[in-house]
């Protein structure tokens, strides 16, 4: 009888050694990292998306918020730096 409540008990334990093992796998698959176990996963629905415009001199991507612009015709064109709005400035006069 404790012949058995000890292999009972050792096959519990691997058992849950086993399952965390796989959970924290599975987690790591998913790009769980740094959130706890049990926390709701974010949503993609949670985040938004942003239209980023190019820079028609260098080709970085900026968010056009935060760019430096000007007005060309009827549309804006985006830049990341006043380098760059200045060198296009001297390709277009």
């Amino acid at each position: 009888m404790l012949r058995f409540i000890v292999v009972s008990l050792i096959l519990t334990i691997l058992l849950r050694l086993i399952s965390s093992t796989y959970a924290a796998f599975m987690d790591g698959l998913h790009g769980a990292r740094g959130r706890h176990r049990d926390a709701p996963r974010p949503s993609s629905r949670d985040q938004q998306a942003v239209q980023m415009a190019r820079d028609p001199v260098c080709g970085t991507f900026v968010v056009p918020e935060r760019a430096v612009s000007i007005a060309d015709g009827h549309s804006r064109v985006y830049f990341c730096s006043e380098k760059c709005r200045d060198a296009y400035r001297a390709r277009t006069a």
